[in-house]
């Protein structure tokens, strides 16, 4: 059985993660960061969730049930990213902008293809893990494959 206070501290911490999270994938194409380690501490964010509160009241409270279509999301964005260039006669994950032109900024992040990217990465590492989590935490305690 799990304390209300870790319950308490789990639900606190989840909104502080997922920012963690945010912070790492904005900040990875120019520094220490990326989208794999931005997904990586937002799964775990989610796993938290799991082990303190239980799978029932995870499910009832975030999309759990939308894992797998995040994680399809990301790979498809990682595929296109990889194959436009391709398409359009250039090397596979060949750069946009080129080099020399100015990228486009929303605030303070640069719009280049890196970034698009690493969302893709994140969305399929966060995707995948949250589904293999769900999928541990769904089976019967006494049950093996």
């Amino acid at each position: 059985m799990v304390s209300v206070l870790t319950r308490m501290v789990s639900r606190a911490l989840l909104a502080p993660t997922l920012m963690v999270a945010a912070a790492v994938l904005v900040k990875g194409y120019a520094d220490v960061g990326d989208g794999f380690a931005a997904g990586t501490i937002a799964a775990l964010g989610v796993l938290l969730q799991y082990v303190a509160l239980g799978r029932e009241h995870v499910v009832a409270a975030l999309p759990i049930a939308r894992a797998p279509v995040l994680a399809m999301a990301g790979l498809s964005v990682g595929v296109a990213i990889l194959a436009l260039p391709v398409l359009a006669g250039g090397a596979p994950l060949e750069h946009w902008p080129p080099s020399g032109d100015d990228p486009v900024y929303v605030g303070s992040v640069e719009l280049i293809s890196a970034f698009a990217f690493d969302v893709g990465v994140f969305a399929l590492v966060l995707g995948a893990a949250v589904t293999i989590i769900d999928v541990v935490a769904a089976r019967p305690a006494g049950e093996h494959p």
